[in-house]
């Protein structure tokens, strides 16, 4: 606990020394032929634009170069200008983007780059305490001076949306990735579609199905993990989802850890659908149901099972993501082989049509911003604007107009081509490729334009993706708008709290599943970490999300 203190008031030195650099930021790592600078735009001010910029920034025009760094540990830039889409894009548009690594590494890197005065134009970040810490120190761009010179973001994200990303200095600094106003999402239950059959095809509905059928796959199927729960056991987090209704696993997840009753948030300790869910994933660990190195496992090694198909049951935040991959290259060997969807798994008693494993907000997944380092960050605005249009997602998801698809109708939704289903493999490769590359994801107008053709097609030519996303995943995502940003700043005293709370959360959570020899057990370790996180300030971290909820509710109207 104390450790993760010093690691937060570190990371606050780092931010404050960045405040004092910002007005050194190098700008000798952008590209020599980025464009022109717009402005200063130093010190968080909004750049000022030449003469010539205030008609709006020419994309393809001239060439320009941006340095672009996802900020996670797992992210790794696919090269720029490999695939199809983004090489009609380096060719057409004129636009090269520069990856920079984290290094699986990407606190460390950030930090080290703000140290050091050499920011990358753009970074690639989840919503709240980073982006705030970056906007105190000076060191971003605000894009309220934009919003009407490049009108896609604020036409198909609205006002609403845009209103919720603004920091508490009123401006916009976070360019949103795959924001709705519809359900989206792919959260849920993968099955191996062979091993199910073989089986007898068994009714999976509840808890208690669930924990019958991966007993009778461990049977029968030795060499075949029965459930596979991802990278850092997320699978585990989704069970909760199936102890309670209208109760997403977003809320006893890290991101959040509060849980919402009345009018108030509460302790995810005390959240009866958390325990219940970790008494049960302690009794599947218990009977070796799921891996054994649940927790330790990388995201290479949970993609080489589903993809093999040596998972009978994948639980995950976005399953279909593998699945997809897996169901392709195993029909291939046999055709009944492949993967299938089930409706969320719930607890006997409740109401199936009321379990929402996964979530939804309008916000979306994560952000990008523009840093004070860029030359010229509203021609990288601008790029971005294009990016989440229709013409810019039409390419990056579907390749350049003559292939998969051609020409658009009055919706601008693209006509595809007889290619796009009869090209399946070079189709799921092209846009697999590009997933990686996807940081402005436009939910609405891809979604509709992918609905609106599948609807025209029979069901054997239908997209498996899409099929199981219309069918179960999207039914059954839950809004939850009204609980973003609730995360403090990490210099805060809430933030340094927040740490605390979450080193206690990630131990109880590992030792309820791994260490506990029985029920009784996975309830004591939770209720000791109850005590421990109220001991470090949990309760004025409650408080703080609860006024925040309370903000949100006001500005939705609710």
């Amino acid at each position: 606990m104390k450790s993760g203190i010093k690691r937060l008031l570190s990371l606050t030195a780092v931010i404050s020394l960045a405040i004092g650099l910002t007005g050194c930021f190098s700008s000798n790592n952008a590209p020599s032929n980025s464009a022109d600078p717009a402005g200063s735009g130093g010190n968080g001010n909004t750049p000022k634009a030449d003469a010539s910029a205030q008609s709006g920034y020419e994309l393809g025009k001239e060439p320009l170069e941006f340095s672009f760094y996802g900020h996670y540990d797992w992210y790794t830039m696919p090269n720029w200008g490999d695939d199809l889409s983004s090489k009609w894009i380096k060719e057409n548009k004129k636009v090269n983007v520069v990856p920079i690594s984290s290094g699986g590494n990407a606190k460390q890197k950030l930090s080290t780059m703000i140290v050091s005065g050499e920011l990358p134009d753009v970074i690639w970040t989840e919503r709240g305490a980073d982006v705030e810490q970056l906007r105190q120190a000076g060191v971003l761009v605000p894009f309220d001076d934009y919003l009407d010179k490049y009108p896609n973001l604020k036409k198909w994200a609205g006002q609403e949306t845009l209103d919720m990303l603004r920091s508490e200095d009123g401006k916009l600094y976070q360019f949103p990735n795959w924001y709705t106003t519809q359900p989206n999402g792919n959260t849920g239950y993968l099955v191996n579609k062979k091993i199910y059959n073989e089986l007898g095809a068994p009714s999976l509905e509840t808890t208690e199905d669930l924990h019958k059928y991966l007993l009778d796959v461990k049977a029968k199927y030795p060499d075949v993990i029965p459930l596979e729960v991802g990278q850092g056991a997320e699978g585990i987090d989704v069970l909760s989802s199936a102890f309670a209704e209208n109760r997403p696993y977003a809320y006893s997840a890290l991101s959040m850890m509060a849980i919402p009753s009345g009018s108030e948030m509460t302790s995810v300790f005390k959240d009866e659908a958390f325990r219940s869910s970790l008494v049960y994933a302690n009794q599947l660990y218990r009977d070796r149901l799921i891996s054994q190195d649940a927790f330790t496992q990388t995201m290479e090694q949970v993609e080489q099972k589903v993809i093999t198909g040596k998972i009978a049951v994948y639980a995950a935040s976005s399953p279909t993501e593998f699945g997809a991959i897996g169901n392709a290259l195993l029909k291939e060997q046999d055709p009944e082989a492949g993967y299938i969807m089930v409706w969320p798994i719930h607890k006997p008693g409740l109401d199936k049509n009321k379990i929402f494993p996964g979530s939804y907000n309008q916000l979306g997944w994560n952000v990008s911003v523009i840093t004070t380092a860029a030359k010229n960050p509203e021609a990288i605005f601008a790029f971005l604007d294009w990016y989440t249009g229709p013409e810019g997602q039409r390419i990056i998801m579907w390749g350049p107009e003559g292939l998969y698809w051609d020409g658009t109708d009055d919706e601008e939704a693209p006509l595809f081509t007889e290619k796009f289903t009869s090209d399946t493999k070079g189709r799921d490769e092209l846009m697999n490729a590009t997933v990686n590359l996807q940081w402005t994801g436009n939910t609405v107008y891809v979604d509709n334009s992918k609905m609106k053709f599948e609807a025209s097609l029979p069901e054997d030519k239908k997209s498996w993706e899409t099929k199981w996303q219309s069918e179960i995943t999207w039914k059954t995502q839950y809004d939850t708008t009204e609980f973003v940003n609730l995360a403090p700043s990490g210099d805060s005293q809430e933030g340094i709290i927040s740490q605390s709370v979450s080193e206690i959360y990630e131990k109880a959570r590992a030792q309820a599943v791994l260490n506990a020899g029985s029920e009784a057990e996975v309830l004591s370790i939770l209720d000791k970490a109850d005590e421990d996180a109220q001991k470090v300030g949990y309760a004025d971290l409650l408080k703080f999300k609860t006024q925040k909820w309370q903000e949100n509710l006001s500005k939705l109207g609710k």
